[in-house]
């Protein structure tokens, strides 16, 4: 079953994903149309007489049936079109492709601070039980886990951008301004970002790693003589992958939602600012769009998972 059955189970995920993405548009729209206030009176202000607001509603659409409303959105989506925003008319697709990259940048960044604290921290644990440095790491991950994303965000850009002025407290430089500026820049928000994160990993590895450790084939491996690194990287590490992928893929959310307070905190104009702002100004259009960016994109890691898994072990395409 080598091709066809991967084709096939690539299908199924395919349309799957299909399905969620319908169903996450609909329960989008509902959200955002369901949030209080009134776009029309937001644009003209409250000096606005009532036939100015009628008027402006019914050129903006407001006017119509929630069905009819969802289905020119959608409409729209289905050709590229993401709209205009309510409030000064531009392109929504233009705020997208600004913000975007930026939200994109500190999600690498962050996803590699994760990598950074998850694989050493829960390798190290699972093969040093006993050890103090494991005790420690265990009062780390609780206190990393407990502290929320926006206070340790104000307590980093507090102390390394003001206190010892290291890194800068917020604000953001491109990469092709300077790339020294734009490491700079994004160093305490990943860190931000990827803490939380990278602690639930490391316990993740740990527990993944103990319970393949006793498996009789690792046993195997150390007394034929192969260097517990080794045994470790090449044999333990690479069959506890796939839970380790589960909660991954799923903690990839993570990034989208805490990059919206994160890039408050420190100033980035990336998705979670845009969203921010959208939602403040009751810019539909533009908060609709920008959700839905962010559930595509984790459906199309879920995505990418599922593939994963089906890589990595066989026997889940012939499930």
């Amino acid at each position: 079953m080598a091709g066809g059955g991967f084709a096939t189970y690539l299908a199924h995920r395919g349309a799957e994903a299909a399905v969620t993405l319908f169903l996450a548009s609909i329960l989008v729209f509902a959200m955002v149309a369901a949030l209080p206030g009134d776009p029309a009176l937001v644009i003209l202000g409250d000096r606005a007489t009532p036939d100015q607001l009628h008027a402006l509603r019914a050129y903006l659409g407001l006017d119509q049936p929630v069905a009819v409303q969802y289905l020119r959105w959608v409409g729209r989506l289905v050709h590229g079109d993401l709209g205009h925003s309510l409030i000064n008319g531009l392109p929504v697709a233009g705020f997208i492709a600004r913000a975007l990259p930026r939200t994109l940048e500190l999600s690498l960044w962050a996803f590699a601070v994760v990598l950074l604290i998850a694989l050493p921290a829960g390798i190290f644990a699972a093969t040093h039980p006993r050890s103090p440095l494991t005790g420690a790491l265990r009062w780390y991950h609780a206190s990393a886990l407990a502290v929320p994303v926006f206070w340790l965000g104000v307590l980093l850009s507090w102390y390394f951008g003001v206190v010892v002025k290291w890194l800068p407290p917020s604000g953001f430089v491109t990469l092709t301004e300077s790339p020294e500026g734009w490491a700079r820049s994004l160093i305490l928000p990943a860190v931000t970002l990827g803490v939380g994160v990278g602690s639930l990993m490391a316990r993740f590895v740990q527990a993944s790693l103990e319970d393949i450790l006793w498996h009789d084939y690792i046993r195997t491996a150390r007394a034929k003589g192969l260097r517990t690194r080794t045994v470790i990287w090449r044999h333990a590490l690479r069959n506890a992958l796939i839970p380790i992928i589960t909660v991954l893929g799923i903690q990839a959310g993570f990034f989208i939602g805490g990059a919206v307070i994160t890039e408050a905190v420190f100033a980035i104009p990336g998705l979670g600012s845009t969203l921010w702002r959208s939602i403040l100004t009751r810019d539909y259009l533009v908060t609709q769009s920008v959700i839905l960016v962010g559930i595509v994109g984790f459906v199309l890691i879920s995505l990418c998972t599922d593939v994963l898994y089906g890589i990595l072990d066989p026997r889940i395409r012939y499930q």
